[in-house]
């Protein structure tokens, strides 16, 4: 580090280790969701004494998460390695747990949800991100204010490092809070029917959830087999490789990635819009600007959120089982297309004076609000519901990972962009670019199907009559 700031490689590392992780992540555990299941993700046989004996870990993801965050909480530097080093690899691993969350916590709600209300479900699961860390992050900020103004030097911050630990940490409460949940469910009874093609342990143990709230699996009684299409390497070229449903894989996945593009890259302009509200960098000095400094980050933080993306996604809760995936896809992506334009064609007058800027700053959120309103809440939707039951979670890692693809392309390349012709001078014409992509998006859109109202054998067109066969 160069005095109390990171160099270029550190601060890109930092960045783009948790989305690198997540991109392997949502391909790797979309995967293997759909061949060992979505509550079970890993099976071993360990031995224990003379006998071996099957080993079932539920929540792999989460656990991976819940122990990278916690090592994170507890890195520190040595002589063989630096601490910004320790904690690149940390979070890379915490991203492939994260990224292994984004399909199964989307698969999950989508399998276990009614048809009126899936979509509403699945956007209730998407809906919590981002701005519970901002709350949390402001709170302990504001806790730790009076031992933060009397470190003994702005160079010697010791109680930042206090706050930084105890955030990342409490990163492990809600993975733990998720696995106790996922711990305690059944197996989807879709994919106990389709592809355990067990048909009489589905019905079982949705009756049983439904009643009781518990499931039990009894490996001794009969098995009511179906006669479901296996998933396999040829099976998925032979599927996808027809175009009425490689449209749909290719359509979620590149709609993730230019929204993902501009939605990560918007993040570019935080500190225009931070300093229009009088939220920049503060003017004090001493520990007082350290203090200043992550107040304003955390209240700007939850201003973003209040202003724009909170609303957005409660928008689309109410209105996506009633408007319809696709048409709120398609109003976003227009919309942001107009705002994108605006900004970027006008940003140079749009920040010439005060009174402009608060024009940009409600321009601004509106692009945040069009984005959860639109193509945030839906991208995670459909993948989520437009496949059949063998390879709905591998479509789902696929369009995700496009999406965090689309992210890394933002931090990475844009980021670099940005000061070209000096600082700043370059963020109007990666506004531009970011409007090309929503209107890209708005092609893309017309390649995936509208899934409000029907069910999942209904989208995937696999009604599922003929699968049941007799007793094994």
């Amino acid at each position: 580090m160069t005095g109390q700031k990171l160099n270029t490689n550190q601060d890109l590392g930092v960045k783009v280790a948790t989305p690198v992780g997540t991109l392997v992540g949502q391909l790797l555990f979309g995967w293997l969701a759909d061949i060992v299941g979505r509550k079970r993700m890993c099976k071993s046989r360990l031995p224990l004494g003379a006998q071996q004996t099957d080993i079932l870990v539920d929540g792999i993801e989460l656990c991976i998460i819940i122990v990278a965050t916690f090592a994170q909480a507890l890195s520190g530097g040595g002589h063989a390695v630096g601490i910004i080093g320790v904690l690149i690899v940390w979070r890379f691993l915490m991203g492939i747990g994260i990224g292994g969350d984004y399909p199964l916590s989307a698969v999950i709600s989508s399998e276990f949800a009614s048809t009126h209300i899936r979509g509403r479900m699945m956007t209730a699961v998407f809906s919590g991100q981002g701005w519970v860390a901002a709350l949390v992050a402001l709170v302990i900020v504001a806790a730790y204010k009076h031992p933060i103004l009397n470190d003994p030097s702005i160079d010697n911050p010791e109680h930042v490092d206090d706050v930084w630990r105890i955030l990342i940490g409490l990163g492990c409460v809600p993975a733990c809070i998720a696995l106790y949940f996922r711990l305690t469910i059944p197996e989807t009874p879709r994919f106990t029917m389709d592809i355990e093609r067990n048909v009489q342990q589905a019905s079982d143990d949705i009756r049983n959830v439904l009643t009781t709230g518990t499931f039990h699996v009894d490996p001794d009684v009969p098995v009511h087999r179906v006669n479901a299409p296996k998933a396999s390497w040829a099976d998925f070229r032979a599927y996808f490789s027809q175009w009425k449903n490689g449209k749909i894989l290719l359509g979620t996945s590149w709609s993730w990635f230019a929204l993902d593009i501009a939605f990560y890259g918007l993040s570019l302009n935080n500190s225009i819009v931070l300093q229009a509200i009088n939220f920049g960098t503060p003017k004090s000095h001493g520990t007082q600007l350290v203090y200043d400094n992550l107040w304003n980050t955390c209240v700007g933080n939850l201003i973003f959120s209040a202003g724009g993306l909170l609303p957005g996604y409660y928008f689309s809760f109410l209105f996506i089982d009633s408007w319809g995936r696709k048409p709120i896809q398609f109003m976003g992506f227009i919309m942001l297309t107009i705002l994108f334009c605006v900004l970027g064609f006008g940003f140079d007058k749009l920040t010439a004076t005060t009174e402009a800027q608060k024009g940009f700053v409600v321009l601004y959120c509106f692009a945040n609000f069009f984005q959860n309103f639109g193509p945030n809440s839906t991208t995670f939707t459909v993948p989520g519901e437009a496949f059949p039951t063998r390879y709905r979670s591998t479509a789902h890692g696929i369009s995700a990972a496009s999406g965090k693809l689309g992210a890394i392309v933002a931090q990475v390349g844009f980021a670099r962009l940005k000061d070209i012709g000096g600082t700043n001078k370059f963020v109007k014409h990666i506004l531009e670019i970011f409007a090309f992509f929503m209107l890209t998006g708005i092609f893309s859109t017309l390649l995936i199907p509208e899934t409000k109202g029907l069910s999942l054998e209904e989208i995937s067109h696999e009604s599922q009559q003929g699968f049941v066969r007799g007793y094994y």
